[in-house]
């Protein structure tokens, strides 16, 4: 099975962890360590962040 490359980049996952609270997880046992839970929060902040950055830009045309 081919391994899938991931569309966030490494910094933006990061700042994520960090500003949720388990990035030392992340440090101490890779991404692989995180709860579901965890990962379901980041990809949900993520998308929120996405729209956000979305809304601006159509405010600014």
């Amino acid at each position: 099975m081919a391994r899938r490359r991931g569309i966030m980049s490494d910094q933006l996952k990061e700042e994520i962890a960090k500003e949720l609270g388990f990035y030392d997880t992340v440090q101490q046992e890779g991404w692989g360590g995180i709860k579901a839970r965890d990962a379901g929060n980041m990809v949900k902040r993520a998308i929120e962040i996405a729209e956000q950055s979305m809304s601006q830009n159509s405010n600014l045309k």
